[in-house]
């Protein structure tokens, strides 16, 4: 297309009404991809099925975008590994044992700075910070509400903000398979636009420190410091057994085997960046240094658990395999993330978005409407992830015509994701939080959700002021 017009707007559109309407993602992106390669069949249905199927396959030809979805399985077999060998439970009693924490305070901070540290996925960071700091609220009569909160705010937040993890590495893909020149660079500019995640990251922090309960989180608080751990019609999203579950016999939990991995892959991640970038870690390859630096920490955990003879070579491909298999929803978010991409790029959907912008709307409203729609998405499908493969290929090309910065465009996107995506019941990080903290689900979502409009209403001012700066 030479000339795009309103019908260049049609595949996103439907990605995102099938995603409200369905609220199955992996469908909704297929379908919109399947459109875009039927509009440029000469809206064939039949020749832009048949179109669709070779351009999914066609991802893989593309090294960069192959070797992040390689990246999302291998980080999967890093995660289930870490979690057998019992690296987890052995952090957890390590802190256990130094018994810093002595107040209520102490517990809640200890649950947000688990939560900052442990940055390697949003799932584990949860359930790490849950098992570690729950026994210690229940103890100091602090809420549970409060705990999933406290987790829930440290979990996809920091995750977003660090490029060396999972969520760097899809990200600094989808940018890399736009032809964003300097992808790494161009995310790590974004950290400081990410006026969300900043802002619940801090938010959280400032409830620990200054004990700041409004709402139903006061209630919660007063109840818990009765001695009541839940409402009388409250019921556990799982029983708090599941959450610890028991190593292999006769292997002793060590934090080393969770901590020494997660070192190697924070460490290789830039030893990467400044190969390929050949001295330079802005201009270095994103996904090549991703996947190098998480097959490091994979094999790092393979090489201590051998080392003591804890588990055999055939019990660690086994749950290799298996923690890949339990990310293969992802990674085929992220495949037809990739193929929307590149669907939106052959329709020139981003430039013709430009088009509308420059023509009728003023350049500062940009900022804000890709924060508030990116937010609508994620609420109503519960997953960021989706999000970012939807909105990230308008709203890069977009910026690039109009000629402005990408980074505040990039972490508009990004930032409206992580905002939908905190206060959706339906999300999957909302309802581990739920699970981590062992609270009811809705008790956490009212408990949670003035907290997290506070945050949006931060960041939907920020990203309008700094429009209006550009």
């Amino acid at each position: 297309m030479t000339d795009p017009t309103w019908i260049s707007l049609l595949p996103p559109v439907l990605a995102i009404v099938l995603a409200i309407w369905s609220r199955q993602v992996y469908l909704s992106l297929a379908g919109g991809v399947w459109l875009g390669w039927t509009i440029l069949n000469g809206w064939n249905p039949l020749v832009g099925f048949a179109v669709t199927i070779d351009e999914l396959a066609a991802v893989f030809a593309e090294p960069g975008d192959a070797k992040v979805i390689m990246f999302t399985l291998v980080i999967g077999a890093m995660i289930a590994t870490i979690e057998v060998s019992g690296g987890v439970k052995g952090f957890t009693r390590q802190l256990e044992k130094r018994a810093i924490v002595k107040s209520a305070k102490g517990a809640q901070f200890l649950a947000w700075f688990t939560g900052f540290i442990i940055f390697i996925e949003s799932n584990i960071t949860v359930l790490v910070a849950g098992s570690v700091a729950r026994p210690l609220m229940d103890r100091y009569r602090s809420s549970r509400e409060k705990l999933a909160y406290i987790i829930d705010s440290t979990s996809a937040p920091i995750c977003i903000l660090i490029p060396m993890n999972a969520w760097g590495a899809y990200n600094i893909g989808i940018l890399e398979g736009l032809g964003v020149g300097s992808a790494v660079g161009v995310f790590v500019a974004s950290i400081a636009f990410n006026f969300y995640a900043i802002a619940a990251v801090s938010l959280a922090l400032i409830v620990v420190l200054f004990d700041w309960n409004v709402g139903p989180m006061k209630k919660a608080e007063e109840r818990t410091a009765k001695g009541e751990l839940m409402w009388p019609d409250s019921v556990p999203v799982i029983d708090e057994a599941v959450l610890s579950p028991e190593t292999k016999p006769g292997v002793e939990p060590l934090a080393r085997d969770m901590l020494v991995p997660i070192a190697v892959m924070v460490a290789t991640m830039p030893f990467g960046l400044w190969v390929t970038g050949q001295g330079n870690l802005l201009d270095g390859s994103g996904s090549t240094s991703v996947l190098w630096a998480v097959t490091a920490g994979l094999f790092t955990s393979w090489a201590l658990l051998l080392a003591r003879r804890a588990f055999t070579v055939d019990e660690l491909m086994k749950t290799s395999l298996k923690g890949a298999g339990g990310l293969i929803p992802l990674a085929l978010i992220l495949l037809l993330s990739l193929a929307m991409k590149n669907v939106a790029a052959a329709l020139e959907t981003g430039p013709y978005v430009a088009q509308v912008v420059s023509g009728g709307l003023p350049i500062w409203i940009f900022l804000p409407l890709a924060f508030v729609v990116s937010a609508g998405i994620a609420f109503s499908i519960g997953t960021s992830w989706g999000t970012f493969g939807i909105m990230l290929p308008i709203v890069v090309p977009a910026a690039e015509v109009l000629g402005l910065p990408l980074a505040p465009f990039v972490a508009a996107a990004l930032s409206g994701g992580i905002f939908g995506d905190h206060c959706s019941p339906i999300s999957d990080t909302t309802i581990i939080s739920s699970m981590a903290a062992a609270t009811d689900h809705i008790d956490h979502v009212r408990t949670q959700l003035p907290y997290a409009l506070t945050g949006g209403a931060v960041a939907a001012v920020a990203f309008a002021i700094t429009g209006a700066l550009m």
